[in-house]
């Protein structure tokens, strides 16, 4: 179990305040996930705070995807499940990044 800062801990508070929730990942157990909506992204734990994990992305059946585009058509990819990247979907995950990236910076 991963042991955090009370500055970590506070900006969890402030993420969750503003509708984030934690989840849990299996696959990334040092990484604290935080979802809103269809998006999630993971965050690294760092002195002072807690900083994005790589690309905030669209949860496909749950589980984080990627971002692909085959053929001129960008989707959503989970293993076999592919989930089509539609202007609504893309412009929430847009949001969730900016208002993740918001929050994190607040700490810095």
């Amino acid at each position: 179990m991963m042991e955090l800062t009370p500055e970590q801990i506070a900006v969890l508070e402030r993420l969750h305040g503003r509708g984030f929730a934690l989840v849990a990942f299996p696959l990334y157990a040092s990484k604290v996930g935080v979802r809103k909506g269809d998006c999630a992204a993971l965050l690294d734990p760092v002195p002072g705070g807690l900083r994005a994990f790589g690309e905030p992305c669209y949860l496909v059946d749950g589980n984080l995807s990627v971002q692909v585009t085959q053929g001129g058509a960008k989707a959503f990819v989970w293993k076999t499940t592919r989930l089509g990247a539609t202007p609504e979907r893309l412009a929430e995950l847009q949001a969730f990044r900016e208002e993740l990236e918001e929050l994190l910076m607040a700490s810095a």
